[in-house]
């Protein structure tokens, strides 16, 4: 890939930024949640803090879906 095409590819910069920042956030908040629900027995922080999980990683899986779009596997 040349230079030429990586700058290209940043000009989605501040969404991905905030894909990654909001999956990192998503992810720190679930494992508390759950943790604290399965602590005090409390199944629905449980089930929120497993939704907040499931949605980190997606945001980070479309985050890293669109930085390889453009990239040919050998």
């Amino acid at each position: 890939m040349t230079r030429r095409n990586m700058v290209a590819q940043t000009s989605d910069g501040p969404v991905l930024l905030v894909k990654k920042l909001g999956g990192l956030l998503a992810i720190i908040v679930g494992c508390l949640l759950t943790a604290v629900g399965v602590t005090f027995e409390s199944g629905g922080t449980t089930f929120v803090g497993v939704l907040f999980l499931i949605l980190g990683a997606i945001l980070l899986v479309l985050k890293i879906i669109r930085r390889n779009e453009g990239s040919s596997l050998p």
